[in-house]
């Protein structure tokens, strides 16, 4: 069994779609290479996922006492969070709609022999 180590943003202010970008750029990355492909990432949403990481590892090495060197991304998603809509005014009276896009980050951590051990046994 892989002991799992999470951490959510929840509401984050970025759309999921530009998210993705850099979440699908640190899946299954050892998590020190991760954190600093994230630092020099130009990308709005890589601090906020480094958050995220950073939480996550608290976590791993609070619950779990999990050793930080040996941990990996397992899972990191970028899913829709809610839309705020607002109002632009225009000509002749009109409104156009602004959508302000939210987004939920999940991060999981796991470790990466287990990982491993996990693959091979076909679970």
């Amino acid at each position: 069994m892989v002991m799992e180590y999470r951490a959510t943003h929840k509401y984050a202010r970025i759309t999921a779609r530009k998210a993705r970008y850099v979440v699908d750029q640190v899946r299954s990355m050892p998590v020190e290479s991760a954190l600093d492909m994230l630092k020099f990432s130009n990308r709005r949403a890589a601090p906020m996922i480094a958050k995220v990481i950073k939480s996550a590892l608290a976590n791993a090495v609070q619950e779990g006492g999990a050793d930080p060197e040996k941990l990996v991304v397992l899972n990191a998603t970028v899913n829709e969070g809610p839309t705020m809509k607002r109002w632009r005014p225009r000509a002749r009276g009109m409104a156009y709609p602004i959508l302000k896009r939210t987004s939920h980050i999940n991060i999981s951590l796991a470790d990466r022999e287990a990982v491993g051990s996990a693959v091979k046994k076909g679970k």
